[in-house]
């Protein structure tokens, strides 16, 4: 009889096992959330609330409009916070990639927008204490981040990608434009490399000077020169970056030539760091 019980006992036990794997299988197998790798809400509010300035090189952010719409930018960021690594890793490294730089920029306009319109700059959060890029106020991936997490830890370590330093915007006039739609997969080569020309095309930003002899560049190729020479995307160094662009920062010919033949010295601009608010 004891030895009949505990025969029992033993297939009670094996069963359960076995509808224990069989549910996490299947759980396994049936697909998590779907990620929406359009970024059709994110999409919506840039372009409602970014605006292209007349040259089309540099735009503006409606915050006061954005914060009228906070809730529907919380559902956005609560889109992006709930992806977990396990989904992160079977997508494309295109799908990985768009997805960071616009959940960078997406979290960048929700910090401002604790502080709007009581701030100048996004320098006005401190640079030791609540430093706006150290400070862990999301969940992404299922860790507390910071957007300094996203752009050196994950994006620049992880992807060799040097454009990204014309796509994640840190809420400053100084920065590249904020574009009106998401970055996405399928166009995301496109969009980093109309970035790139609409940056060196805005001669306020980048730009050679005839009676210097010079190029005078964005701070953002001293800050970040280190990316631009790994060989990433081609570029061998910033004057090689350049070199490619030689069109787009000089009118004449003879002054084209010399960019391209990296014949001309590199001068760094000061960077504005005043908030890129579309009432300034």
């Amino acid at each position: 009889m004891q030895g009949h019980l505990l025969v029992t006992a033993r297939l009670r036990t094996t069963a359960r096992w076995i509808a224990a794997a069989a549910i996490a299988v299947l759980a396994g197998a049936l697909p998590a959330h779907a990620f929406d790798q359009q970024h059709a809400a994110w999409t919506a509010l840039l372009a409602r609330h970014v605006h292209d300035l007349p040259d089309g090189h540099a735009s503006r952010v409606d915050y006061a409009g954005m914060a009228r719409d906070r809730a529907e930018l919380q559902a956005v960021l609560s889109a992006y916070g709930t992806v977990t690594h396990a989904q992160f890793d079977t997508w494309t490294r295109a799908e990985r990639e768009a997805f960071l730089i616009d959940a960078y920029n997406a979290f960048t306009i929700e910090k401002v927008l604790t502080r709007y319109p009581g701030l100048r700059s996004i320098r006005d959060f401190g640079m030791l204490f609540g430093n706006p890029w150290k400070d862990r106020f999301f969940m992404l991936l299922g860790d507390r981040a910071s957007l300094d997490d996203i752009e050196h830890g994950m994006l620049r370590k992880g992807y060799e990608e040097p454009r990204i330093h014309v796509a994640l915007v840190c809420a400053a006039a100084g920065c590249p434009m904020l574009r009106s739609e998401a970055y996405v997969a399928d166009r995301l080569d496109a969009q980093l490399e109309d970035q790139m020309r609409r940056f060196l095309s805005d001669r306020s930003r980048n730009r050679y000077d005839p009676a210097a002899g010079r190029l005078e560049v964005s701070r953002i190729f001293e800050w970040y020169e280190a990316d631009f020479g790994h060989g990433w995307h081609g570029y061998d160094s910033v004057p090689g970056m350049l070199a490619r662009y030689a069109d787009l920062l000089a009118d004449a010919p003879a002054d084209r030539e010399r960019i391209r033949e990296r014949q001309a010295p590199v001068a760094f601009l000061d960077y504005d760091w005043a908030l890129n608010d579309l009432t300034r």
